[in-house]
């Protein structure tokens, strides 16, 4: 009989490297909640039409990525590709909106069908930042300082780029849409055979192909900044004089566009060039219109996501994962011979009593190799439990790797205590 194997693009994150995704976490909450922004927390199913009503029927996610079934009743539900629709419908759901402000933040996997990858699979997983309610350009400044706030902190922030584009208004970009497809109709013999398809359904995407000869005939079209309202543009001027002030250098990209039709004004993302191809680890942007899109009143929106496994994948090229994520554990215990198991047992309890947040391993596998397996798990400190010829328990301390010490148990708790308050 055949094993079976996890589905193709969905990974397995086993121990050894679950330590750096808690790192990365930990670092991510604490950031946003220095700026004050909330976690919510969403169902991975929604229903089918939230997903179609938001990221756009003729979208490449829709038309082709998305995980879709009925459930036993018929209805159409969805494996949620992304989170934005998500947070606005349970945000719109709950009354959490209308005539509110609301900082937002979420976490948790992701499902596209698309081919699989370095840096891109079929389960990921993403961080998700949405501020409803706030119309001006201080909150886009806001949540790109922000994430540069996180990029410090992990290391990364000379290693990534932050470009900035303006969308405008969906009339301005409705304007700038019939000048593109004006130009590249009198040119199709030169695009490429996937923007041929989105002259058609989505031209605004053709702005981000990667075939060169289009890339080329881009050159000479429209450009977007010049079909700009003249509020969206005054807006932009404002975001870039606050990211000036903060020191926040960017590239203005005219060619950046989004691939979900929800998007307005302010877009922008933050790329690398040490990933090969799949270059963005963070991407957002304001989307005004979704929330009356989805049923709710106008309420002016803006938000990011970012990849959890690329970045993961970036600190880890760029050797970023402090030495300590990767130690497991403190302290490794053991027992001089079988018949102390039970005493090992209880005093591991009794020194997590006293020494809480102590991450302990007891050596519960007989009595050989000891010191290799405590090796094996880095801890920093290996403690052997033994009985004197009186009875009297004590253990013999291996701390630094030379150091041996031969302590009661009173003693023991108390050289650890100095030990991990350092």
């Amino acid at each position: 009989m055949s094993k079976i194997k996890a589905i193709r693009g969905m990974n397995d994150i086993l121990p050894d490297q679950t330590p750096v995704w808690q790192y990365l976490e930990s670092t991510v909450k604490n950031v946003l909640g220095s700026y004050g922004y909330a976690e919510i927390r969403m169902p991975v199913v929604e229903q089918t039409d939230l997903f179609k009503r938001s990221i756009g029927e003729v979208t490449d996610i829709v038309e082709k990525e998305m995980y879709t079934f009925e459930d036993r009743n018929g209805e159409s539900l969805t494996l949620r590709p992304e989170g934005t629709a998500c947070c606005v419908r349970a945000g719109e759901e709950h009354g959490l909106l209308y005539n509110q402000t609301q900082r937002l933040w979420y976490q948790g996997p992701m499902f596209r069908y698309e081919k699989p990858q370095k840096g891109r699979y079929r389960q990921f997983h993403q961080v998700g930042v949405e501020a409803f309610g706030m119309a001006g350009p201080d909150i886009d400044a806001e949540i790109i300082l922000m994430s540069a706030a996180l990029w410090r902190q992990l290391g990364l922030d000379q290693s990534v780029t932050l470009q900035l584009n303006s969308l405008g208004s969906n009339e301005a970009r409705a304007r700038y849409r019939d000048a593109l497809v004006e130009y590249l109709s009198r040119h199709s013999d030169q695009l490429d055979e996937d923007s041929l398809r989105r002259l058609e359904s989505n031209p605004l995407r053709i702005l981000d192909s990667k075939d060169e000869g289009t890339r080329k005939l881009l050159e000479q079209a429209p450009v977007l900044t010049d079909y700009l309202d003249q509020e969206s543009a005054a807006d932009f001027e404002q975001l870039c004089a606050i990211l000036d002030a903060a020191g926040v250098q960017y590239e203005v990209n005219p060619y950046l566009v989004r691939g979900l039709d929800y998007y307005c004004k302010t877009v922008f993302e933050w790329v690398t060039d040490q990933l090969g191809a799949q270059g963005t680890v963070c991407a957002g942007g304001r989307y005004d219109g979704l929330v009356k899109q989805l049923g709710g009143k106008p309420t002016p929106a803006v938000g990011f996501a970012m990849g959890v496994e690329r970045l993961i994948l970036l600190l880890e090229t760029l050797a970023l994962v402090p030495d300590h994520v990767r130690q497991t554990f403190d302290l490794y215990l053991a027992a001089e011979h079988k018949g102390l198991q039970a005493d090992l047992i209880l005093l591991a309890e009794q020194l997590r009593e006293c020494l809480p947040g102590l991450r302990i391993r007891t050596h519960c596998s007989g009595l050989k190799n000891i010191a290799a397996k405590a090796r094996q798990t880095g801890a920093p400190v290996i403690a052997l439990l033994k009985q004197t010829e009186s009875d009297e328990m004590q253990a013999s301390l291996w701390y630094q790797e030379q150091t041996v010490y031969d302590l009661g148990i009173q003693q023991l708790t108390d050289q650890l205590k100095q030990i991990f308050t350092r």
